[in-house]
């Protein structure tokens, strides 16, 4: 049954150390709705690069961020705190669909993608979340998600096209570091010094203030054009754009659920160990409420959604788990998404602070996958994560691409299955032959590894 009444933590005004807000307790209103829009700025910047990069309507996505954290919300029975944001998985093969089959067909594959991730739900619902952690302990996990930020590095350098200007053959640069290196650059430097310059949530902000001071930057340089704002509304609703489904786009889109599965599990695991309580049973419904979601914005013209890190910073930085604090982030969001004036604000931030903002995004996503070895202390002396790790981050980087037919798998795809593949026929046939955990007899280097003669 849902709950829509929380109890006020203590006096309402101050939080004894040691002591954390509950999520069936608030802080007075003016502090709770504070925070809740201090919610809403902290995964601004992330859930508006999603679009931004994919050519998706930044309000739209806006918009289907703040009804799918509702659906969250509603779903989790008002248990678990959480804001669903723009996921950065969807950012390549969203990219990819849209390129070869048009963005209606990239919509498709995210509605599938929220309903397969609906249908993981209610199995772990049911029957619990111990498979999950037997098909993917933390090396596929962590190489998966690793390899997804590695596999977008090129997009974050850009692509060029030559043309003949004046009789002439020039680049001419669009997107990406190489559309405005110096302004690129200037972003990278904010991100950077606003990291270890700041403490607290400033700190934390550093990806949304190094794309205000690149924006900046680009306006002087005169890189933005406030043309399409000036003729904007300042009310009126996102543009929907409706789905349609092609089979050669699929295989894009279903690795994505693995990684939403561990992105989502990871939330409550992180919320439960902050603020000790046990949330092992609401598992399945985030997923379901996640699947959902992304079911919503894929059938509307909105990117893929999935619980925010940023969020967890600011719970953490804050000590405030109020659920009360993200119905008023979700509020907060919906009413700037019906503002187009707004949204074409944000559609002029320029190429070179994307680029410079995704070269820093991407590389974290990369090293999150790497972090997630660190924390489950994986075992790279045995040769089977070893094994798994080296064969699936090459497939993802490289982006390894397979055309069956009308079907088509690019490096994130197969990178997908040869990490859970590669791992799974190693530990089989190691249990077997009696070899698996077996280390190497010495320490091996990059020098070790077996060069072509």
């Amino acid at each position: 049954m849902l709950n829509f009444t929380w109890r006020r933590h203590g006096d309402g005004r101050t939080i004894a150390p040691g002591a954390v807000v509950a999520p069936d307790e608030r802080l007075s209103w003016p502090r709770t709705i504070g925070i809740g829009m201090q919610h809403v700025v902290a995964m601004f910047g992330s859930t508006f690069l999603v679009p931004l990069l994919t050519g998706l309507p930044p309000a739209t996505t806006l918009f289907f961020s703040a009804i799918g954290t509702v659906a969250f919300l509603l779903i989790t029975k008002n248990r678990l705190p959480s804001y669903l944001g723009s996921s950065f998985a969807f950012i390549a093969p969203i990219g990819a669909a849209a390129g070869t089959h048009g963005m209606s067909s990239a919509l498709g594959g995210v509605v599938v993608t929220g309903a397969l991730l609906a249908i993981v739900g209610l199995v772990v619902h049911l029957a619990g979340s111990r498979w999950i952690d037997v098909v993917m302990p933390p090396v596929v996990t962590g190489t998966i998600v690793a390899l997804i930020g590695f596999n977008l590095a090129p997009a974050a350098w850009g692509t060029c096209q030559q043309e003949i200007v004046d009789g002439e053959i020039v680049s001419i640069c669009t997107n990406g570091v190489r559309a405005a290196p110096v302004t690129a650059i200037i972003t990278i430097l904010a991100v950077v010094l606003v990291t270890v310059l700041f403490r607290g949530i400033l700190g934390r902000l550093s990806i949304l203030v190094g794309v205000v001071i690149g924006y900046v930057a680009a306006t002087v340089r005169g890189e933005v054009d406030f043309s399409a704002v000036g003729e904007a509304a300042w009310i009126g609703l996102p543009q929907f754009t409706t789905p349609t489904f092609t089979p050669a786009v699929l295989g894009l889109f279903v690795p994505v659920v693995l990684v939403l599965v561990a992105e989502n599990v990871g939330h409550v695991k992180s919320v439960a160990a902050m603020t000790g309580q046990n949330f092992d049973k609401v598992t399945g419904r985030a997923l379901l409420a996640d699947g959902v979601a992304t079911v919503f914005a894929g059938a509307g013209g909105g990117s893929g959604t999935t619980t925010y890190a940023e969020n967890i910073g600011v719970m953490g930085a804050t000590r405030v788990y109020s659920t009360a604090a993200y119905w008023v982030a979700a509020a907060t969001a919906l009413v700037l998404s019906l503002s187009p004036k707004f949204g074409e604000l944000i559609a002029t931030i320029p190429a070179g602070v994307l680029g410079g903002a995704a070269t820093v995004l991407y590389g974290m996503v990369g090293v999150l996958g790497a972090r997630i070895w660190v924390q489950n202390k994986v075992n790279f002396a045995d040769p089977i994560n070893l094994t798994t790790a080296a064969i699936a981050l090459i497939v993802g980087i490289a982006n390894y691409t397979w055309r069956p037919g009308a079907m088509t798998f690019e490096g994130i795809a197969l990178g997908t299955v040869a990490a859970i593949g590669v791992y799974h026929l190693m530990r089989a046939i190691g249990r077997w032959r009696g070899t698996a955990g077996q280390e190497p007899a010495s320490p091996a280097s990059i020098e070790d590894a077996p060069t072509a003669s």
